[in-house]
């Protein structure tokens, strides 16, 4: 099993920059990836960002240049940098695995992201 804790969500202006961290525990060998997600009220829940363990990332298009996924160097954190925060940012935001290329359900708690005008 694996275990996804998010934080670092807060409140921003529109502008600023936060910086989100996915902390995995358990079997985290199993992982070939950490995505971030979230999800607006009233919207689902789209991928913003992924790493593979190779170091492979995607974005999705609306945060190309402003939002940089990373992994700690022990492999066990993933981070989402977040710079030039528009209010249409504001989401819960959850990270996810995936097990040999498919994505599970490993939802942690989220952190609220709230990018005020």
């Amino acid at each position: 099993q694996v275990q996804l804790v998010e934080s670092g969500g807060g409140l921003v202006q529109a502008g600023g920059s936060l910086r989100l961290s996915c902390a995995a525990s358990g079997n985290i060998f199993i992982i070939s990836a950490i995505g971030w997600y979230r999800q607006a009220p009233g919207k689902q829940r789209e991928l913003v960002a992924a790493i593979t363990t190779g170091g492979t990332t995607n974005y999705t298009d609306s945060v190309k240049g402003r939002f940089t996924i990373s992994r700690g160097n022990a492999n066990h954190t993933v981070y989402l940098q977040m710079n030039s925060l528009k209010p249409e940012d504001t989401a819960v935001y959850y990270c996810n695995a995936a097990i040999v290329g498919y994505w599970g359900d490993y939802w942690g708690q989220g952190t609220q992201v709230t990018v005020s005008s």
